[in-house]
C-alpha cells in the first residue's frame, strides 16, 4: 500500500504510511482537525478534535508547562488528520493502526518540534488528555460521574459550537505563538 497518497487540503500529495516531512503542513492539520468530530460524532453537539487539541495547549500553558510541551499538545492528535481517528477500544485492538499513527506523529514532531518529545512531557500530555476526556464525556455526553474526573484542568474549556473556520485559525495563531513566528 506505501506510495497510496490523499490530496490535502492545501493540494499536497500525502503518503501517510511515509510521511515526508516537505508534505507535512500546519495548514492541514489545522483545517482538518476542526472539522473532524470528537468522539466520532457520539456527542450531544459538535465538538472538534481542533478545539480539543487547543483546549489541551492552553491547559498546559495554565499548569506552568513551556511552549515547547504546549505545541505538543496542540499537536497530540495531530496524526488524525491524515489517518482520521478510532475509538480508544478499538485502536487498543488494532497494533498496526498504532504503529502508523505512531510513526506518523514521530513525524509530525521531527517536523514541528525538531524531534521526538521527552517522556516527561508525553505524560504531562497524557494526564492533560485524560483529564479533557472526563470533560468532554460529562459536558458532550452526559456523564455526569465523570465530573469529579475533570476536576483537574486548570484551563475552562469552552464546549460552544464553533465555525469550522475560527477554530482553525485560533489553530494557526496558537501554532505561531507557542512555535516563535515560524511555520
Amino acid at each position: 500500500m506505501a506510495g497510496a497518497t490523499i490530496t490535502t487540503f492545501t493540494g499536497l500529495e500525502f503518503d501517510p504510511l511515509d510521511p515526508r516531512p516537505d508534505t507535512i503542513r500546519i495548514e492541514d492539520i489545522a483545517h482538518a482537525l476542526s472539522l473532524l468530530c470528537r468522539g466520532n460524532g457520539h456527542c450531544k453537539t459538535f465538538y472538534s478534535v481542533g478545539q480539543h487539541c487547543i483546549a489541551a495547549a492552553r491547559e498546559a500553558l495554565a499548569r506552568g508547562y513551556d511552549r515547547r510541551t504546549a505545541l505538543g499538545a496542540l499537536l497530540h492528535d495531530a496524526a488524525e488528520c491524515y489517518l482520521s481517528d478510532v475509538p480508544h477500544p478499538y485502536k487498543a485492538s488494532m497494533p498496526r493502526y498504532r504503529e502508523l499513527e505512531d510513526a506518523l506523529l514521530a513525524a509530525i514532531f521531527r517536523k514541528f518540534l525538531g524531534g521526538p518529545l521527552p517522556a516527561a512531557e508525553k505524560q504531562h500530555i497524557r494526564k492533560i488528555d485524560r483529564a479533557l476526556m472526563y470533560s468532554d464525556l460529562h459536558h458532550l455526553m452526559d456523564h455526569p460521574e465523570n465530573r469529579e474526573m475533570e476536576g483537574t484542568l486548570r484551563w475552562k474549556t469552552d464546549y460552544t459550537v464553533r465555525p469550522f473556520q475560527e477554530v482553525e485559525q485560533e489553530y494557526l495563531e496558537l501554532y505561531r505563538k507557542l512555535h516563535g513566528g515560524e511555520k
